[in-house]
């Protein structure tokens, strides 16, 4: 049976924090959340754009400042949600940038390397300890099927400062999404409580691809009717690993569909290359040097 939005359970009392939620996938998300009764944070770097994407909503839905380009704003956006927050049952790192031109963060990251991974992987280790006494918690991390492409993660130049390709700097991002789920998960999996879970849109139509290079960007126009989704069904692979009670920690959905470009959500399964635990613990190690943010799960054997 296909998994479809009437399945996602009663949200009652939950509290979800989305980033990137004033547009596109993030805003289905929040908004499919706060429809089952969660009280939602929409997690943006424009607050009046979120302001007018809450009010587009509805129902407990609240706006909190974050600018996954800053490590300063990181901290403040942790901070405030602390405030705000004694506890949180989702924290869906939806945000993202792609194929951008090459730019840097203002800590001088990559601009989707910084975004797409240390960004969401600073938020989580400031705000995890306010997930792990919470039966039923999860930290859902949104990869693509970019991870596929051109993607390693490149020790030796991880901000492209030799060279630089917009496609493989973004299945670096994309791939690094999914190797720290994983590894999270590893980690988690003693607490019992809290879970890391990965999922992916296929290609959905959104403002994401406006940064394509022309040769990927005109064939998508073209073939759009076919080949891609609308962002309300780009949110549900996300939305079945945030609530669906059956999920694992550690597991990944995506479209059923041909290529897993568009379709229902269900389990799939990513690249060989992401499941390579010591390139996942070395890239966390590295992570953890370029953000200066320490988790409080310490670090689990490879076998957990």
């Amino acid at each position: 049976m296909k998994w479809t939005e009437q399945q996602i359970p009663r949200q009652d009392g939950r509290v979800a924090v989305v980033t990137g939620a004033n547009t596109g996938l993030g805003f289905e998300t929040a908004r499919r959340l706060a429809e089952r009764g969660a009280s939602v944070v929409l997690a943006v770097r424009d607050t009046a754009k979120g302001k007018l994407a809450a009010a587009r909503i509805g129902g407990d839905v609240s706006v909190q400042e974050l600018d996954l380009t800053s490590l300063e704003s990181v901290r403040a956006a942790a901070a405030g949600l602390r405030a705000a927050h004694p506890q949180i049952d989702l924290l869906i790192n939806n945000a993202g940038v792609m194929y951008t031109p090459r730019q840097t963060t203002r800590d001088g990251f990559e601009m989707q390397f910084g975004t797409n991974h240390l960004g969401h992987f600073a938020l989580t280790g400031l705000l995890l300890d306010l997930l792990l006494p919470v039966s039923g918690s999860r930290v859902v991390t949104v990869s693509s099927a970019g991870h596929r492409i051109r993607a390693a993660i490149h020790f030796d130049d991880l901000q492209w400062q030799r060279s630089y390709s917009r496609v493989a700097a973004y299945g670096q991002s994309k791939l690094a999404n999914l190797m720290f789920t994983y590894e999270l998960q590893r980690r988690l999996a003693a607490h019992g409580t809290t879970v890391a879970v990965a999922a992916h849109p296929g290609v959905s139509n959104t403002e994401l691809v406006r940064n394509s290079p022309a040769l990927v960007r005109q064939p998508v126009t073209w073939l759009a009717p076919l080949i891609t989704q609308s962002a309300t069904a780009g949110a549900l692979p996300t939305l079945r690993a945030a609530t669906d009670p059956a999920v694992l920690g550690g597991q990944y959905y995506g479209p059923d569909g041909l290529g897993e470009l568009r379709g229902s959500p269900r389990l799939v399964t990513s690249s060989a290359d992401s499941y390579d635990v010591s390139v996942q613990q070395r890239l966390w190690a590295v992570s953890e040097d370029l953000t200066g943010v320490r988790f409080p799960v310490g670090q689990a054997t490879a076998s957990a």
